[in-house]
């Protein structure tokens, strides 16, 4: 397996709950059902903060702690341009069980393969949150949350960069795997589980 490879299997493993988490409804369960765009926004600025805080305790990593220094900073930039558009001081973290997932992670093979597969769940996020400015006839912040999503490109290909230096096996290549689709998945379950408390079907409607 190489890196685009990895990506490719790590999407199609789970497309199921990708799909799912990239339905209007994700957005909906975000915000326990308050869609105006400072809840939206407030959301989306304790996301950001969260990942900076998950990964910034990665620097140490030895295979990978630079890499995810530059993650942490990036994400922490992310976080003041929401702050900048919700003109807020600060916003709370949210450590949501994928995050409380992530931080329990010691392995650095395992921290890039679930580093990949919360970079594919905030893809979907930040494709719901553009689109959702884009139907408030915001344009000027839908721009903002397209060019956050630019960056995840690069982080995927960071993080399967190094994971195509540090695999020796199958068997790594396969805890990686395991390790992305474990971060989706509880992505999902959290997903599911938001929108069943407020009565609402996670499932698309035939």
């Amino acid at each position: 397996m190489n890196a685009e490879e990895f990506t490719e299997t790590v999407r199609a493993n789970n497309d199921t709950a990708l799909s799912r988490l990239g339905s209007s409804k994700s957005l909906y369960a975000d915000t326990a059902g308050e869609m105006d765009p400072d809840t939206v926004l407030e959301a989306a600025a304790a996301a950001e903060r969260t990942a900076s805080e998950t990964f910034g305790a990665w620097t140490d990593d030895d295979a990978a702690g630079e890499f995810f220094a530059a993650v942490a900073n990036e994400e922490r930039d992310h976080y003041e341009q929401v702050l900048s558009e919700l003109g807020a001081e600060s916003v709370e973290p949210d450590v949501t069980a994928m995050h409380e997932g992530l931080r329990a992670r010691t392995d650095s093979i395992e921290r890039l393969g679930a580093f990949v597969g919360r970079a594919l769940v905030a893809e979907k996020s930040k494709e719901q949150v553009t689109g959702f400015f884009v139907g408030q006839a915001d344009p000027q912040t839908a721009s903002t949350f397209r060019t956050l999503a630019g960056d995840l490109d690069e982080q995927l290909a960071g993080a399967t960069d190094h994971l195509a230096a540090l695999c020796a096996s199958d068997d790594d290549w396969e805890r990686a795997l395991t390790a992305a689709s474990e971060t989706i998945q509880t992505a999902y379950e959290t997903y599911t589980e938001q929108l069943e408390s407020m009565g609402v079907n996670p499932k698309p409607v035939c």
